[in-house]
């Protein structure tokens, strides 16, 4: 059971982020750009707190993945730069922490264009 618990934990943690923004979805005027920008920014402000850190700890990859995860990923990057460089890593400390993640978007991204075609409306 011990093998298995901490998947159960992210599967639970990962599922209630997206009831969260379901029930924003279907119980507000917000829009989904505006539900995911919210996302990223709780993920930053719980990051710098310091207390996302216990989120991700508890449920691994289902705190980690959504994009709350890569808020906190930002902002455990720009604390990382500020300590290293100072203030100027507020500037540059959230990119490098996820440029792995960002090219792999784009590179992936890239290659779904290249093999399909899009389908317009006529």
């Amino acid at each position: 059971m011990d093998v298995i618990l901490p998947y159960i934990w992210a599967f639970v943690v990962g599922g209630l982020f997206c009831v969260i923004a379901q029930i924003l979805i279907d119980k507000t005027k917000l829009t989904p750009a505006r539900i995911l920008v919210t996302y990223v920014v709780a993920g930053v402000i719980l990051g710098g707190c310091g207390i996302y850190k216990h989120l991700i700890d508890f449920a691994g990859a289902g705190a980690s993945t959504p994009l709350t995860g890569f808020g906190y990923l930002i902002a455990q990057g720009v604390r990382e730069e500020v300590d290293k460089i100072g203030l100027l890593g507020a500037l540059t400390g959230g990119i490098g922490a996820a440029a792995a993640g960002i090219a792999a978007a784009l590179i992936f991204g890239l290659l779904v264009a290249l093999c399909f075609r899009d389908k317009r409306k006529q």
